[in-house]
């Protein structure tokens, strides 16, 4: 069934031009043909996008109408005319997304059934909320609504950034008064009346000033921030948070960024010490030995990202495959004893699929195939799983009860598809759940548990492709 001829076709995110047997990106060519009749927008990570003609006349290419950020740059052909290919970064894309007609409340909700049904698919029973574009509360509904009709089948703990309150001098300014006069909660405070960390609070991040965002785009050199913007403001803006005992994330990809943020972050503990107050550095890619020496010191923790799976090759072609095969450095993370995490940082700058990071982890293997982890960067199976599941737990106070299947420990477990500990490397990677339970419920069976799973609403809206050719890597 097509969609109204009005309906966008949007792929925003989540893939790799390495994952295909071409190993490339689809030609504009390719993309008309395929849909010659709807605006489309196909979106790679942050970095590029492909748009028809009647997507770059809706969104205004060309004119002061497409939110073209520093660094925007658009292709054109030998005739001077756009393309449809458009290089940029986060802020121009968030931007785009907002150009679209948006999902209905109801398709909002049935959106988010679906993909809670995928993670646990995965195997997946709790994922943090990095901080949407549209923050606490308004943009929580969806979620609420689920936690209060005990349909919510993950536990969704979440950070807060309260991106667009103009009202507030600064971003951290706009959360405070958030959380302390518009809409009071607590870090740690749990809003989900039926389950135990359903949907708790766990500060703010991992974007504190628009200008100290250095970005993640590996096809192009790594975006260095002023070091005296960035101690300035670290300092002003994790001060006010250090106060108030609000945890904080900060995202930082860069080692050369890494440096004057702990530089501040030093200073504003000799002033006001953090005291436990937990904080965490995510993505890091690049990081050296001493700046994670630094962090442990201060008692932060990293939260890492499985990107280099998905675009790994991309990193080699503007870094070099030796720069790559230490990025980043999981040897040295897991033996310093720091607390570390691995995340997907789905769903638009990677895939929500944990198995293709483990794997990469383990076998040192992009999508492609191209070795990019060097041996003794590699981790073992053990060590791998436990990213995922011991290590997160610290970030959201939980390392007392969840990520380990123990007594004492909340009721969150899978039966995996195949033995991960005894299976060849290359299976790793298409390991699934078949029985997924969260807070004592099954919230995801198939094979001989398929009786137990919940039923899926039916998909809205009708024509929806999900319906018909089912979710990520699990065609109908």
């Amino acid at each position: 069934m097509a969609g109204p001829l009005t309906q966008w076709v949007k792929v925003i995110g989540g893939w790799s031009p390495y994952q295909f047997k071409e190993n490339r990106f689809p030609t504009m060519e390719e993309l008309k043909k395929a849909v010659p009749d709807r605006p489309l927008i196909v979106q790679y990570a942050y970095n590029q996008a492909f748009l028809n003609e009647l997507a770059m006349k809706a969104f205004g290419v060309g004119t002061d109408r497409f939110p073209a950020m520093p660094g925007t740059e658009f292709e054109k052909d030998k005739e001077g005319h756009y393309t449809g290919i458009v290089h940029s970064y986060t802020f121009t894309f968030i931007g785009l997304e907002y150009m679209v007609p948006q999902a209905s409340f109801d398709e909002q909700v049935n959106s988010l059934i679906n993909v809670i049904y995928e993670l646990n698919r995965f195997g997946i029973t709790s994922a943090l909320d990095a901080a949407a574009a549209s923050g606490y509360p308004q943009g929580h509904t969806p979620i609420e609504l689920l936690a209060k009709e005990n349909r919510l089948n993950i536990r969704f703990p979440f950070i807060d950034l309260q991106f667009g309150d103009v009202g507030s001098a600064t971003m951290v300014d706009a959360e405070i008064n958030a959380i302390t006069k518009k809409s009071p909660i607590s870090p740690r405070e749990n809003v989900d009346p039926t389950m135990a960390h359903g949907h708790e609070y766990e500060g703010t991040g991992e974007m504190l000033r628009l200008v100290l965002h250095d970005h993640e785009n590996f096809d192009k050199p790594a975006i260095i921030i002023n070091k005296d913007s960035m101690r300035l403001y670290i300092e002003e803006d994790i001060t006010k948070l250090v106060k108030r005992r609000i945890p904080f994330r900060m995202h930082i990809s860069y080692n050369e960024n890494i440096t004057p943020f702990l530089d501040a972050l030093e200073n504003v503990n000799r002033k006001t010490p953090l005291d436990g107050l937990r904080w965490s550095i995510e993505h890091a890619e690049t990081i050296t030995p001493e700046n994670i020496a630094r962090v442990k010191k201060l008692g932060g923790g990293i939260a890492l990202d499985g990107k280099m799976a998905l675009h790994g090759d991309g990193f080699i072609k503007t870094y070099s495959r030796e720069k790559a095969l230490q990025t980043p450095r999981l040897r040295l993370l897991v033996d310093s004893g720091i607390p570390l995490a691995m995340t997907t940082d789905a769903f638009r700058a990677s895939s929500f699929n944990p198995w293709t990071s483990i794997s990469w982890m383990i076998t040192g293997k992009s999508v492609s195939g191209s070795e990019i982890l060097a041996k003794d960067n590699r981790l073992t199976r053990n060590e791998a799983l436990k990213l995922f599941t011991v290590g997160p737990a610290w970030f959201e106070h939980q390392e007392d009860e969840n990520g380990r299947i123990a007594p004492g420990y909340l009721a969150d477990f899978a039966l995996l598809s195949k033995d991960f500990f005894t299976i060849p490397d290359d299976e790793i990677k298409s390991i699934t759940s078949v029985l997924t339970i969260v807070d004592g419920r099954v919230v995801f069976g198939t094979q001989e548990f398929s009786n137990l799973a919940p039923k899926l609403p039916e998909t809205i809206p009708a024509w929806s492709p999900v319906k018909y050719f089912g979710g990520y890597y699990n065609m109908k």
